[in-house]
């Protein structure tokens, strides 16, 4: 099992992700499906009993982005909650769809401002993904913001305070049952795209149908952002996007797995791991060892702070063959999942802006480069912004100071800069 050693370091908050499915195929059964009522896991390790919010109900609405049901936040960007007078804070269970187009619960959290935004178009929503959170449900997002521990923080209130509406997905199986589908492009995308749908319909929150949309992430958030863009045109046309601002997009995982396979984001690898091959339907079993069995049945319950211990493993100590998650992820039944993966073979729906550190050790410059390149290719309008600030988590906030330029000019109906000369 590729790389299942790893470790995040703390800082290793904004993480990244890289794939690596397994092999052997299974199908999943009705209660398979992460996001729906009864999911199991992948590895069949129980999870814990979870808050009633966030158990699906027996049916999921069919149409996407259909709100199931909300409730008031209990933490807004503030330990003390000294945000609650400028900002009201949603959470949201909302219909999406799997990778295989099945409907499934998501939940996620909507902000809005209270204060009138003074642009010149109407309130702008941003649908915001974020950066590796791990794999177990009292990961999500929404839930790590009641415990005061959400490094997201820290982009959601820089883009609340220039007046945005801001609504963050949780993910797939993120907080619902079921593993969590990380780094599964369309999942992802799908969750991003439906989380501003559900936006739009919340009673009372100054957000609509006619309010200019904004898909922005960073890290694995930016992959999801990026898979969103892609994806717009076909599965959410009406959502008035005008624009991505992406950071640090894992665009091909197995560039992404090769640069951190044995190192200190090996982690990474088993997130992925696990969520490839849940959204591929791909059984891990024949794969790993009977320590490998271990290690991801205990991932399972993992989130980014708790896998200091597992960094700086060999990976092939996991495997049956002795393979490590380089070599794994140049055969099949991986070498395809992964490929199923790659970000940067659709047109996005409106510009974009890549911000990449020249000097990201996760997620290396030139992924982030070649899927604007990519992007250039098929006729977008890509801003290419090289960034100097050192290592992957280093390249956060300048990617969200970066991000709000850009959206200003978008939602001004101005562009930024045109890379694709230089690329």
């Amino acid at each position: 099992m590729s790389s299942l050693a790893t470790r995040s370091a703390a800082a290793a908050t904004l993480a990244v992700a890289i794939a690596v499915p397994l092999a052997g195929t299974a199908q999943a059964g009705p209660g398979e499906v992460p996001g729906t009522a009864g999911a199991s896991t992948l590895t069949d390790t129980p999870e814990p009993e979870r808050p009633d919010f966030y158990e699906p109900p027996a049916q999921i609405p069919s149409t996407p982005g259909t709100v199931i049901r909300t409730e008031p936040a209990s933490f807004l960007l503030d330990p003390l909650g000294l945000s609650s007078g400028v900002v009201t804070a949603t959470r949201v269970m909302y219909s999406s769809t799997d990778a295989d187009g099945v409907p499934i619960a998501v939940t996620g959290t909507v902000f809005v401002p209270t204060s009138d935004y003074v642009g010149s178009s109407e309130r702008p929503l941003i649908s915001y993904t974020a950066g590796t959170q791990g794999i177990a449900d009292r990961c999500a997002p929404s839930r790590q913001m009641a415990e005061l521990v959400e490094y997201e923080g820290i982009g959601i209130a820089r883009t609340v305070s220039r007046g945005y509406a801001v609504a963050m997905t949780d993910y797939q199986g993120l907080g619902t049952p079921g593993t969590h589908t990380y780094m599964v492009r369309a999942a992802q995308g799908h969750a991003s795209l439906d989380m501003a749908r559900a936006a739009q319909q919340l009673q009372g929150d100054d957000v609509d149908g006619d309010n200019p949309v904004g898909l922005m992430g960073y890290s694995q958030g930016g992959g999801a952002a990026a898979a969103a863009a892609e994806l717009a045109s076909t599965y959410a046309p009406e959502l008035a996007i005008k624009g991505s601002a992406i950071g640090a997009p894992p665009a091909d995982l197995a560039k992404v797995g090769a640069n951190i396979d044995g190192g200190l984001y090996n982690a990474f690898a088993l997130f992925a791991l696990l969520g490839v091959a849940t959204a591929e339907h791909i059984d891990p079993a024949p794969l790993l060892n009977d320590a490998g069995e271990r290690v991801a049945a205990a991932v399972e319950g993992d989130c980014v702070f708790d896998l200091f211990s597992h960094a700086f493993k060999d990976s092939g100590q996991y495997t049956e063959s002795g393979l490590d998650l380089t070599e794994l992820l140049a055969t099949e039944p991986f070498a395809s999942a992964v490929e199923e993966q790659r970000i940067g073979t659709m047109e996005p729906s409106a510009p974009v802006v890549i911000n990449h550190a020249w000097g990201d050790d996760v997620v290396p410059f030139e992924v982030g480069k070649q899927l604007a390149s990519d992007w250039c290719d098929q006729g977008s309008r890509v801003t290419l912004n090289p960034g100097l600030t050192p290592t992957h988590i280093g390249g956060m906030i300048p990617h969200v100071e970066k991000s709000m330029y850009f959206f200003e000019k978008r939602f001004a109906g101005r562009n930024t800069a045109n890379s694709c000369w230089r690329l």
